[in-house]
């Protein structure tokens, strides 16, 4: 970090989470960096180093991510289709069949009532005064191999008991001290959900936490996970501050989607998804970096589905978060939600730190 401040620059990372459409981590030609792959996809092997991985790609053309994001097209399915494991599509559209959000869903379909989050410009600098010199993005990216197929991109693939089903990777300029993969735990540790990296002063973890499913179908598995996921985060953070980021398939609050009442029986805002949240940030604990500096900000969010407009008329949820452990606050400059970047039905995230 202090040499990146030297030279002008921002040491990052890129954490990224895929879905049913993953087989594979792109190969192209950076100048640095190392690669983490996915958890079970990659037993024995921790990274491939200078040349060989890139995720970056030619065709990441936005200036503000350049240098750390992959850019991708999504894979646009079949209307009405479920994957048979019960976690995607995610389900928001179920709540538009409620009689109480009718008359709003006309209103909506009419193109009223909508309200765009505007992203304010970055903030990089501290409360105390100091310049960022860390930046780590996240993005729930979706349709790898779609896009595969049709632009006949070169790609590395291993795959995971699943084959193109969840999976996290990370792209790190800098080498971590140490990589692990999974919550050490049988149960949960089988689709490529969590990778964690220890540097000098924190240890980042990325995450795609398990979604309950159309009906609730994985709701008790996901209790499991919130349960066991916890205690591993405690565990970390009792030796290192702790930077958790990923689609952590939550709204914790009525503020983080746009239709809080017709949702309250959907999966991401059950109860007991948001009771697990909440414990979360207080038995690590964790403190939400977005919240904590935007409070009462409305209507941002990081997820649309592609059915019904929902993206052009920010009918949306906030799921993907960056959550640090108290002892990193004051490091804190900014924490963004990229929500004019295309090429999932999630956005990326951005958090600045000054370390």
């Amino acid at each position: 970090s202090q040499a990146a401040t030297q030279a002008g620059q921002l040491q990052g990372c890129c954490c990224f989470a895929h879905r049913r459409d993953f087989s594979g981590l792109l190969i192209g030609k950076p100048k640095s960096g190392f690669l983490i792959k996915s958890v079970d996809w990659l037993e024995g092997r921790s990274r491939e180093e200078g040349n060989a991985i890139n995720i970056l790609l030619r065709w990441a053309t936005w200036n503000w991510c350049r240098r750390v994001f992959v850019t991708v097209m999504p894979k646009r399915g079949k209307k009405g289709a479920v994957a048979e494991d019960g976690e995607e599509p995610k389900i928001e559209p179920e709540a538009k069949k409620s009689k109480a959000g009718a008359k709003k869903n006309e209103k909506e379909a009419a193109g009223e009532g909508t309200v765009m989050y505007e992203d304010p410009p970055d903030q990089k600098t501290s409360p105390g005064g100091k310049s960022a010199t860390l930046k780590i993005c996240s993005w729930n990216v979706d349709g790898l191999r779609a896009w595969i197929k049709k632009k006949g991109l070169d790609y590395w693939s291993a795959p995971s008991d699943k084959e193109g089903y969840s999976g996290v990777g990370l792209l790190s300029r800098q080498c971590p001290l140490k990589v692990s993969y999974g919550i050490g735990e049988e149960e949960h540790d089988q689709e490529g959900r969590v990778i964690v990296a220890e540097y000098d002063a924190f240890v980042l973890v990325t995450a795609y936490v398990p979604n309950a499913g159309r009906g609730l179908v994985r709701l008790e598995y996901r209790q499991r996970w919130d349960e066991a996921f916890r205690k591993f985060l405690k565990g970390l953070a009792s030796r290192k501050p702790l930077v958790l980021c990923g689609d952590l398939n939550v709204a914790h609050e009525e503020i983080d989607l746009r239709n809080p009442k017709g949702n309250k029986k959907n999966a991401g805002f059950t109860p007991e998804e948001r009771h697990g949240f909440g414990e979360l940030l207080q038995a690590v604990p964790l403190t939400d970096s977005f919240r904590h500096l935007y409070p009462n900000t409305a209507y941002a969010y990081t997820f649309w589905t592609y059915m019904m407009n929902a993206r052009s008329k920010n009918v949306g949820w906030r799921l993907d978060y960056f959550l640090l452990s108290h002892s990193l606050l004051p490091a804190l400059c900014d924490s963004k939600i990229r929500s004019k970047a295309l090429g999932s039905d999630h956005c990326p995230i951005t958090l600045y730190l000054a370390l």
